[in-house]
């Protein structure tokens, strides 16, 4: 499981022009899923992005976590995270994880969020064609990769 977060001011995601989901202050979340990954990995996925500290506290640029500054979390599907760009100039897909697991752990990775998390959980449409927008704080971009 790999994820690309950002830490945002605010980020939206929207499916044939309508708002899907919205969010202030918190995590934009893209999400990638690989064959090997199980609900086991997403539990520690979810785990970390919940600890992980990169917003100021206490004099320091990168202190607290989402949880502390009561920050929301958007999750958006993200496969193309598992591109390999070794030959050629088009990008090979072999490592994300076919679409029936992918949804399964994605839908998963949120349902979990929402169950866990004290503050608003938005998401994307799984395979869907998203228009994805934000204004990063920062900016502050981290790649979280749970193996």
């Amino acid at each position: 499981m790999k994820a690309v977060i950002q830490r945002v001011k605010k980020s939206k995601v929207e499916v044939e022009g309508e708002n899907i989901g919205e969010i202030n202050h918190g995590y934009l979340v893209y999400l990638g899923i690989t064959h090997s990954d199980t609900k086991e990995i997403a539990d520690q996925f979810i785990d970390k992005l919940l600890k992980i500290r990169l917003f100021p506290s206490e004099g320091k640029a990168i202190n607290a976590n989402i949880s502390s500054v009561e920050g929301e979390i958007l999750v958006v599907s993200q496969f193309t995270l598992y591109a390999s760009t070794k030959k050629g100039n088009r990008p090979s897909f072999m490592d994300a994880a076919k679409p029936g697991l992918a949804e399964e752990l994605y839908n998963y990775v949120v349902e979990q969020l929402q169950n866990q998390y004290h503050n608003k959980v938005a998401s994307g449409v799984f395979g869907a064609d998203m228009q994805v927008s934000s204004i990063n704080d920062g900016p502050i971009n981290i790649i979280l990769d749970i193996d």
